[in-house]
């Protein structure tokens, strides 16, 4: 098993990007594994650690389909709608209360 190659912060060649970089020039990894990583050092912790693949070998992002679309759309509809009350509560219910915030404050919020 070869080990990957590690550059420093800012000192990555030409050639090699993150997983947000190749999705901001509408690509993807496309199946490849990682081809080297990138670490950014830190005073009190352990470095920041990307994981770099290589552009030459990464494939354009699939479109969405009409499909697709409409299954996404369904998805977020689903979690606008409160479990208790079952209204579309006009925004994306937090899963850290689990309903609309009229339910989980019956009395309303009272003033800190």
């Amino acid at each position: 098993m070869a080990a990957l190659p590690v550059y420093r912060w800012r000192l990555a060649p030409d050639g090699y990007a993150t997983r947000r970089q190749l999705r901001a020039r509408g690509l993807r990894p496309g199946g490849q594994g990682v081809a080297a990583t990138l670490e950014r050092p830190r005073r009190r912790r352990g470095p920041l650690v990307a994981y770099l693949y290589r552009v030459d070998l990464a494939r354009p992002v699939r479109p969405m389909t009409p499909g697709r679309w409409a299954a996404l759309a369904k998805a977020n509809a689903a979690r606008r709608f409160c479990p208790q009350c079952r209204r579309d509560a006009g925004y994306i219910i937090p899963t850290s209360i689990g309903t609309c915030v009229t339910c989980a404050y019956p009395g309303g919020m009272a003033a800190a």
